[in-house]
C-alpha cells in the first residue's frame, strides 16, 4: 500500500498541511517541524507527488535545457553533468535539440516555458534580442555564450588559443590557418578574437577559412582550402569534429600529419585521444560547465537580484598529442 501524506503526518505528529509545507517549501516552517517531517518521510519511504507539489508552490521542479546539436559529442557530456547536478537538488531536466537552426530556438524555449522553472541555453545561435525577453519571464543562464545582461558560464577560449599558438610557435610554425565554425556561433567569434590576438603577439601570419558546419564533413570540406593556402604548416579547427574532418581529408590526399601539417582541435571530446594520430586540442571542462550552470541557475531562482551580474569564466588547457610537430623546413 502506498505511503501517503497522512501517514507522514501521523508519524511526525503534525498536521497534513504542515507536511505539505515542510516538503514543498521548507523555509515556511519551523526547523524542528521540518526536521521531524523529513525524518518521517525518509523512514516511511515517502516521495512527494511532483504535480501536487507544483500546485502548492507554483514551481514545476523541472529545468529546461536547449542546445543546438545533441549528435555533437560535446553536448551529451554537458547534459549528463546538468542532469546529475539537477537530480541532486531534486530537479528533472527537459531537453530540446534545435538541430543547429537559430529559427527553432525561440519556439523551443516558448514550448518549454510553462513546464520548467528556469532555462539553461547551451551555445544558443539565435540573436541576442530574440532571447533576452524570455529572461524577464524565467531565470535563464547561458552556457558557452555571453548575452548582456544575462548570467553566463563560458570557457576562457582566448587563453586556450594563446596556449595553442604558443605551442605551435615553439615548434617553428610561422603561418597558421584557422577553420572557422558557424557564423552564428558566439564561441567561434570568441575563439577568433583570441587567435588573432595570439598570432599578432607572436608575429605569426594567420589565414582564416570558413565558416563551416561544426561537423566532420565541415572540416573535410575546408581541408582542400587549407592545403591550397600558401605557406600554411599548421591548422587550428573550430572544434574537434572539424579537426577530425581535416585529418580524414589529409589522409585521403596523402598529406602526413604532423610531418607535413600540424592539426589542433578544440573541446577535447572523448574521441580526440583515440584518433590516428591522437589529436592535440584545447580542453574545456564540459562537466564543470554543466555543474556550474545548474548551481548558478538555482541561485538565480532563489535570488533574482543577481541576474545581471553573474558571470563565470572557466579555465582551458592545451592537451598536446600526436597531431602536432615541428614545422616543415
Amino acid at each position: 500500500m502506498a505511503v501517503t501524506i497522512k501517514d507522514v503526518a501521523r508519524l511526525a505528529g503534525v498536521s497534513q498541511s504542515s507536511v505539505c509545507r515542510a516538503l514543498a517549501d521548507p523555509a515556511r516552517v519551523r526547523p524542528e517541524t521540518r526536521d521531524r517531517v523529513q525524518s518521517a518521510a525518509k523512514q516511511l519511504g515517502y516521495h512527494p507527488n511532483r504535480v501536487a507539489r507544483s500546485l502548492i508552490t507554483g514551481r514545476t521542479a523541472n529545468l529546461g535545457v536547449v542546445l543546438p546539436d545533441l549528435a555533437n559529442p560535446f553536448f551529451p557530456t554537458v547534459v549528463k553533468a546538468i542532469q546529475t547536478r539537477a537530480r541532486r537538488f531534486d530537479y528533472a531536466v527537459f531537453l530540446s535539440d534545435t538541430d543547429e537552426d537559430p529559427a527553432v530556438e525561440v519556439p523551443a524555449i516558448r514550448a518549454l516555458a510553462m513546464q520548467v522553472d528556469g532555462f539553461l541555453l547551451c551555445s544558443p545561435r539565435a540573436p541576442d534580442d530574440d532571447l533576452r525577453p524570455f529572461a524577464r519571464e524565467k531565470p535563464m543562464v547561458v552556457l558557452n555564450r555571453r548575452i548582456t545582461p544575462l548570467p553566463s558560464v563560458t570557457a576562457d577560449s582566448a587563453d586556450g588559443m594563446r596556449q595553442a599558438v604558443a605551442h605551435l610557435a615553439a615548434l617553428g610554425h610561422r603561418t597558421l590557418a584557422y577553420v572557422a565554425g558557424p557564423r552564428t556561433s558566439w564561441s567561434n567569434r570568441d575563439r577568433q578574437r583570441g587567435l588573432r590576438a595570439a598570432t599578432t603577439a607572436h608575429g605569426i601570419r594567420l589565414v582564416e577559412v570558413g565558416n563551416v558546419a561544426p561537423t566532420v564533413d565541415g572540416g573535410a570540406a575546408a581541408a582542400d582550402l587549407v592545403l591550397a593556402a600558401t605557406g600554411v604548416t599548421a591548422v587550428l579547427a573550430y572544434n574537434d569534429l572539424v579537426a577530425l574532418g581535416l585529418l580524414r581529408r589529409c589522409h585521403a590526399r596523402g598529406v602526413r600529419v604532423p610531418e607535413q601539417l600540424s592539426v589542433v582541435g578544440f573541446d577535447d571530446i572523448l574521441i580526440a585521444g583515440l584518433l590516428a594520430p591522437p589529436l592535440t586540442t584545447v580542453a574545456i571542462g564540459k562537466e564543470r560547465i554543466g555543474r556550474v550552470g545548474v548551481d548558478l541557475l538555482l541561485e538565480l531562482m532563489t535570488d533574482p537580484d543577481h541576474r545581471g551580474t553573474a558571470k563565470r569564466v572557466l579555465p582551458t588547457q592545451l592537451i598536446v598529442r600526436g597531431s602536432t610537430g615541428p614545422a616543415v623546413s
